[in-house]
């Protein structure tokens, strides 16, 4: 197989999920609900969040939507906001949010530049918390191309974002792996001709990623030697 290029996601793909996003989705309901407990769990069952355990379904709108998504998901429970504070608030604050690597990153990625790949980054996040979190790690510089939801590129599982990471690279569509931790990644990844690569650092399990991916890991790590870059 010759991959030239790979495009990411960023949460439970790059980033744990679980790890990084537990806590903070308590303490975003907190201040969403000014504190109140009863209203923060009920705003997090409305996104799939268990308030009390700090855990995510698996069909949590967090998990594979947009910020526009989640803020639609929570708006009809809250009180004084209006959508665009309640979206502003909500990138402001997952911006500043702590990241917890999946694998070590920088050894990792170095290795796939080392072999010549180009890199790419495809989140439904927003573009600038995504770029805030890859440079908390020390990461941006790697990747060659980063597009959020609001980028103009669309959003998964649309191929709008990894289409044009293949026009930015110079590099077309069947030499391109696409790797995600859920199936709207690799549903993107398909719509758009790539090859996909399902990894297991989010909430999705095997079963689930099976059916779109050529592939499932159990993390990014293993990519070199699926490449066979040595």
């Amino acid at each position: 197989m010759s991959i030239d290029a790979l495009v990411f996601d960023k949460d439970g793909t790059l980033f744990d999920f679980a790890a990084t996003w537990g806590a903070f989705g308590k303490a975003v309901l907190l201040r969403l609900s000014e504190g109140d407990n009863a209203r923060a769990s009920v705003l997090g069952k409305s996104i799939g969040f268990d308030f009390a355990t700090e855990t995510y379904s698996e069909d949590s709108i967090v998990i594979a939507g947009t910020v526009d998504e989640v803020a639609d998901a929570l708006f009809p429970d809250l009180d004084g906001w209006s959508r665009e504070d309640l979206i502003q608030t909500l990138n402001a604050a997952s911006a500043h949010a702590p990241q917890v690597e999946a694998v070590a990153l920088e050894p990792f990625l170095q290795s796939l530049k080392d072999a010549g790949k180009k890199l790419g980054v495809a989140t439904n996040d927003g573009e600038m918390p995504a770029k805030r979190h890859l440079a908390s790690v020390g990461i941006e510089a790697y990747f060659d191309f980063i597009a959020g939801y609001d980028s103009g590129h669309g959003f998964k599982p649309g191929p709008g974002q990894l289409l044009a990471f293949a026009q930015h690279v110079g590099v077309p569509p069947d030499r391109i792996a696409m790797v995600g931790d859920s199936l709207h990644d690799l549903e993107a990844g398909r719509a758009a001709g790539m090859t996909t690569i399902g990894v297991l650092t989010g909430l999705a399990r095997v079963d689930d990623l099976a059916p779109m991916a050529d592939v499932v890991l159990p993390d990014i790590s293993h990519i070199p030697g699926w490449l066979n870059i040595r």
